[in-house]
């Protein structure tokens, strides 16, 4: 396992950064536990969670794990999403996020994150409101570092423009959705981090299951994330992410190599991404990501990768420079 820094923070973590959604929803505490003591003798000192994880269970399970190891582990929480029936139990206004974090330090047995993420963005707070709450929780040492999941590139530079202006903590750390069927942020967002120094840990490597060889044949499975969780069955309805899970295994087959592991090593070899978040629910998934480190995408795989799913167009639809 090698440790990058995470953008400009300087906060050293591990290579691959352990996602903790499927904790509780898909494991139990013991299973989950065991997951947890796995990736930790692996070398995975980075786990993910957000407060809105099973009602914030999922963060109590995280909590009781790290409990004897706080400092030798980085963890990275969220806030924004709804934890109760009030008019501000979500959003990013100053009340929602005071509560939010408060519960999730309490429930991860903890008196700071180092990373903290707005899970979402907020278009009914002000860019100088939301950063003089994100302020105070740095200036408290409740939070380490900030970030921002599943913002635009516009809304990023937008508030790190402000936060400039202002003499405030910018966002250092971006949590975009990439896999090889969704890349979509290499538009904007992965150039804008590059540019800008700012750490990258995608989620969804493995596209929901899609890219790990059970949706590769005409009788897909009854069970699994992308025919049970609505939320996934329309991000990946149509017949075409299909398609490319069918020319990805036979392509991963002809390489020898497992599925998973090649989705998430092509992950790997972007260099705008400090770690990408591996959701294991079982001890041979997570395997599968951490033979990821060892396997090299090489230019030839590379290409034929892009045959299958091919890129997406530049922000400005034009590839050749002009000099």
């Amino acid at each position: 396992m090698k440790y990058k820094p995470l953008g400009r923070s300087g906060i050293m973590v591990s290579e691959l950064c352990f996602g903790t959604m499927g904790f509780v929803s898909r494991t139990d505490r013991s299973s989950s536990e065991r997951l947890y003591r796995k990736a930790r003798e692996a070398g995975i000192t980075f786990f993910d969670t957000a407060n809105i994880y099973s009602d914030g269970e999922v963060e109590e399970y995280l909590g009781s794990f790290i409990r004897d190891e706080r400092s030798e582990v980085v963890i990275a929480t969220k806030g924004f999403g709804a934890m109760g029936s009030g008019p501000n139990d979500k959003g990013s206004n100053a009340k929602s996020l005071r509560l939010a974090l408060e519960g999730s330090l309490k429930r991860l047995k903890t008196d700071y994150v180092d990373i903290y993420f707005l899970h979402q963005y907020d278009p009914l707070v002000a860019e100088e409101e939301l950063l003089r709450t994100l302020e105070r929780f740095v200036t408290s040492g409740k939070v380490l570092s900030l970030g921002v999941s599943n913002y635009s590139a516009y809304q990023t530079m937008k508030l790190n423009a402000a936060a400039a202006r202002l003499g405030l903590p910018r966002i250092d750390v971006l949590q975009p959705m990439y896999s090889l069927a969704k890349r979509i942020c290499e538009i904007e967002i992965l150039p804008m981090a590059k540019g800008e120094g700012l750490g990258v840990i995608s989620y969804s490597p493995l596209g929901a299951g899609l890219l790990t060889g059970r949706y590769s044949h005409e009788d897909k499975p009854a069970t699994g994330r992308l025919v049970e969780n609505p939320m996934y069955t329309k991000r990946y309805r149509k017949e075409r992410y299909f398609t490319l899970a069918k020319e990805f295994s036979a392509f991963a087959e002809s390489l020898g190599v497992e599925e998973a592991t090649l989705a998430t090593a092509w992950v790997l070899a972007n260099e705008a991404i400090t770690a990408p978040i591996i959701g294991p629910t079982n001890e041979d998934q997570l395997r599968l990501s951490l033979k990821a480190l060892d396997f090299e995408i090489t230019k030839e795989i590379a290409t034929r990768l892009d045959e299958i799913a091919p890129p997406p167009p530049p922000a400005h639809d034009r590839s050749e420079v002009d000099r």
